[in-house]
């Protein structure tokens, strides 16, 4: 798998996406008490909104990114958990920054649940630092940003 197979997720994707991103939070549910927020995403509409990317074929990984006016907020980051290990994940990391990049934006804005000990210590291997930690709803999240130089 090369860089250039990322690419935006298209209608025909919305099941792959619901499949690897319930393959890849599915694990945590019983550690966090509750469903991760990206399980309960409409896929669909954030596909036609073009916020998905994916990469695979068939799909192992994928992102979902919004870019704001000063950010770009990465929402969901998923790997099939057949594919961890194989560098999927850091591939899209870096598609991420070049994706804000390109669309001129200073940072990159994400969040964690903080029972998610694993990503506590993958983002900061990425440049991301901590910013807050705060507690949203049933979600106890820590908030990280990375900018971009």
């Amino acid at each position: 798998m090369i860089e250039h197979d990322i690419r935006p997720a298209v209608a025909a994707d919305v099941p792959a996406v619901k499949a690897v991103t319930d393959a890849a939070y599915h694990p945590y549910i019983e550690r966090i008490g509750v469903v991760p927020q990206p399980m309960e995403a409409d896929h669909a509409a954030e596909v036609a909104a073009e916020k998905v990317f994916v990469t695979g074929d068939p799909v192992l990984g994928l992102v979902v990114v919004e870019a704001f006016a000063d950010h770009l907020f990465l929402d969901s980051i998923a790997v099939h958990p057949d594919a961890h290990g194989t560098g999927v994940g850091r591939r899209l990391l870096h598609f991420v920054d070049a994706h804000a990049r390109a669309l001129g934006l200073p940072e990159i804005r994400l969040y964690t649940n903080a029972m998610m000990w694993e990503n506590q210590r993958i983002y900061p291997r990425y440049g991301y630092e901590v910013v807050e930690r705060r507690v949203d709803g049933p979600y106890d999240r820590v908030h990280y940003r990375k900018r971009l130089g």
